[in-house]
């Protein structure tokens, strides 16, 4: 970051003072806003002009007639109030007064993330080239205000910001299935994506544990496959189960909803229907999907299964069509993760159906991959390219590499760096999303028994500001496939909302930087010095976040 000027920190320290003095008086206390925010700006220019003075008689206007601007307004009104207490009248640009805070569109601004915050005596400014640039510039200033500064005036100094992301994919993943959340929950996750300037959630919908999502063509899903018989006790394979039933779904129209909430605040919802494997759930209800026929259940336990979906059988990609349709009608993101992951291949070996598509179709193994490899390789293809007759490219993980790789699929690179590597060098988009960076279901701290029980790992705030998305393997042409980062949060050992918060919380502020600011920028230290203003957002929200590097709150 760029700080330029000086900043007249002994006068405003004085008039503060003066104006706390006189509060005695029937004056309103003053506070001093902070723009050294997380993730901190490009370049800040601090400005000896005087500040400008918000106060519950200031407005915020916006161009007329543009409904995404307004709707801004009112979210930066909102942001406002839950710091001081009063809400800011916000008015079309034409009816407001000349001193306020404008919100404005920009052409010349030409990221279009990107912002630019101007203030000075006589007001604030707040441009983008689009309203979601715009959106991003209320950040910082939301940020910059005491989190409590309730019944106060807030001194803004003068300042000019201008910033724009690293990234065009910013993004944070929450697993439903394992442990199953309400859609309240689900929108105030969102609202943390927004606090951290993120663009992307990743909703993981379907597992071997539960379907979350649901379906009117296949209404069994809804019936079997969202529930579980008993859920087990401790780590995987204990062999102690709790008996009640556990789950539910999303329906249609609470999906819709999520989908409609997330882009009020600019963010891409991206549903994964993870396939062929972790499909148990699905199974439990329609078993002739499976290579064996059944009897399957909705699973129990976590980890890795053998049953997986029979790719020989017609019907599969009949269901697995009619699933796509219903998530195509209802999320409209470009990309639909359809998985990949973890799929054994031991009932295709063994299946009469997939061996004959195997034959069928030619697939060969070659020494790096077995035939049933490009079984997987032929199912994955197959989605994709009804995806893509929809106008929809697809997401998976890195194991679609294994064979002879989808066409058009962005590759989620969880195993490490190296699946990224090759599919970049493949000429294939990337998300990097490392396990031993960005997988926040690992325990944040080496004393595990002061910690709630987690899957295992460890991945410290220090490890998760410290993932580089793009490899100096790469050359600048492959480079430019590295879309952008996310963490992952798998909740099979997280069972309540509260949890939730704390194990991504502040880790999620460190991706924020990882993701938005240029790599010579980022600055471990200064991110700590500047985490606790952020953490009291969190404590105000009654956010139950980890305190491991906040020393005076351990």
């Amino acid at each position: 970051m760029k700080i330029s000027a000086s900043f007249p920190f002994a006068p405003l320290t004085k008039l503060c003072a003066l104006v706390a003095a006189l509060a005695g008086i029937g004056w309103s206390p003053t506070v001093e806003a902070d723009y050294h925010v997380i993730p901190l700006p490009l370049e800040m220019k601090l400005s000896d002009e005087a500040p400008f003075e918000l106060t519950p008689r200031t407005s915020i206007s916006y161009p007329a007639d543009n409904a995404p601007m307004q709707r801004n307004a009112e979210f930066l009104s909102e942001y406002i109030a839950q710091a001081t207490g009063y809400a800011l009248q916000t008015l079309p640009a034409d009816k407001a007064p000349k001193k306020g805070i404008v919100l404005a569109l920009d052409p010349a601004i030409t990221q279009p993330e990107g912002y630019r915050m101007e203030v000075n005596s006589g007001g604030v400014k707040l441009s983008g080239s689009t309203p979601q640039g715009v959106f991003h510039a209320l950040q910082p200033l939301r940020k910059s205000i005491p989190a409590t500064a309730t019944d106060t005036h807030i001194l803004l100094p003068a300042v000019t910001i201008e910033d724009a992301p690293r990234f065009a994919y910013r993004g944070m993943h929450l697993d439903v299935c394992r442990h199953f959340f309400p859609i309240e929950f689900v929108k105030r996750y969102i609202d943390l994506l927004a606090l951290h300037q993120m663009n992307t959630f990743h909703w993981h919908l379907t597992d071997d544990q539960g379907w979350r999502i649901e379906s009117k063509r296949f209404p069994r899903l809804n019936e079997i496959s969202s529930m579980r018989q008993r859920t087990v006790v401790g780590k995987a394979h204990s062999g102690e189960y709790d008996e009640p039933p556990y789950g539910g779904y999303y329906t249609q129209e609470q999906l819709r909803d999520v989908v409609e909430y997330a882009a009020q605040r600019y963010i891409t919802v991206i549903p994964e229907v993870d396939l062929p494997g972790h499909m148990l759930a699905a199974l439990a209800a329609y078993p002739e999907l499976g290579c064996t026929g059944g009897p399957y259940e909705v699973c129990p336990d976590w980890g890795i299964f053998p049953d997986v979906l029979c790719i020989g059988n017609e019907q599969t990609f009949a269901f697995l069509e009619g699933v796509m349709d219903e998530v195509m009608d209802i999320f409209p993101s470009h990309y639909i993760h359809i998985g990949g992951d973890e799929a054994p291949r031991t009932r295709w070996h063994d299946c009469p159906k997939c061996q004959a598509r195997i034959r069928t179709e030619h697939l060969q193994s070659d020494g790096k991959h077995s035939a049933e490899d490009r079984l997987q390789t032929y199912c994955m293809a197959r989605v994709e390219r009804y995806l893509n007759e929809h106008g929809r490219d697809i997401i998976g993980w890195d194991e679609i590499l294994e064979g002879d790789v989808a066409p058009n699929a962005t590759i989620m690179s969880w195993r490490g760096m190296q699946g990224g590597i090759k599919a970049a060098r493949l000429g294939h988009d990337v998300i990097m999303t490392p396990t031993s960076y960005c997988y926040l279901d690992y325990y944040q701290s080496e004393d595990r028994d002061k910690e709630p029980l987690a899957i295992g790992g460890f991945v410290p705030v220090e490890k998760v500001y410290s993932l580089e998305p793009v490899p100096t393997e790469l050359t600048s042409e492959e480079a430019r496939h590295i879309l952008g980062a996310q963490c992952n949060l798998w909740t099979e050992y997280i069972a309540t909302t509260e949890h939730v918060e704390y194990m991504v919380l502040p880790r999620m502020a460190a991706l924020s930087e990882v993701q938005w600011m240029q790599p010579e920028a980022k600055d471990y230290d200064s991110f700590l010095q500047r985490l606790p203003r952020l953490a009291e957002f969190y404590r105000r929200d009654g956010d139950n976040y980890a305190k491991h590097v906040l020393v005076e709150e351990k």
